[in-house]
């Protein structure tokens, strides 16, 4: 069993020295219930992980976009790819923005006893930015797949890659969301009925 301290806001008396037992070897209902405190916490931890490791990818990105317009070969660009380039670097940008944000929210209102609003603010920026940074990956994707392949096949290609995206990003999540629903609402056999 391992044993987690949450982290306790100034104030939050309710939660000082209360572990959490987690991990597989945990048993169900051994664990004290989570209080509202330590689970704003939790999330909030877990929402600035996420954005460590959505914030490193975007600037990687969005450094390479930058640079490109320095390269000889940006001067030989059609007009179609100048005009994806300049949405690539636009939608970068605002992806960074975005996942740089919650850092913003929390600075400004730490200390003012606004968790709740700063973790579902927090949240929403990063789906936001997680659709931002599809689109700039998506649009990094055409603008080189066009030099490489021929035709119709670079488009083709970048559909496919955003699919995969909104699978693995969007659908799955929801997937596993409503199914752990049904489960929880499911009554279950021997138990009180």
């Amino acid at each position: 069993m391992t044993m987690t301290e949450q982290p306790v806001e100034p104030g939050d008396k309710g939660s000082v020295g209360r572990a959490r037992h987690d991990g597989p070897g945990a048993r169900a209902g051994a664990e004290e219930p989570e209080t509202p405190r330590e689970r704003v916490n939790r999330r909030w931890n877990e929402i600035l992980q996420e954005t460590r490791v959505t914030q490193t990818g975007v600037q990687i990105l969005f450094g390479f976009l930058l640079s490109v317009a320095f390269t000889p070969l940006f001067r030989e660009l059609e007009t179609l790819d100048r005009a994806i380039y300049v949405i690539t670097v636009v939608l970068g940008a605002a992806a960074t923005g975005t996942l740089i944000a919650p850092v913003s929210i929390h600075r400004f209102l730490s200390g003012q006893r606004m968790k709740d609003e700063v973790v579902e603010a927090a949240g929403r920026l990063m789906m936001c930015g997680m659709v931002l940074l599809a689109l700039t990956i998506g649009c990094t994707l055409l603008l080189i797949l066009r030099f490489v392949v021929p035709g119709i096949l670079a488009e083709v290609l970048v559909g496919g890659v955003m699919l995969w995206f909104g699978l693995c990003w969007y659908v799955l999540p929801l997937y596993l969301r409503r199914r752990g629903e049904r489960r929880s609402s499911t009554p279950r056999s021997g138990a009180g009925a």
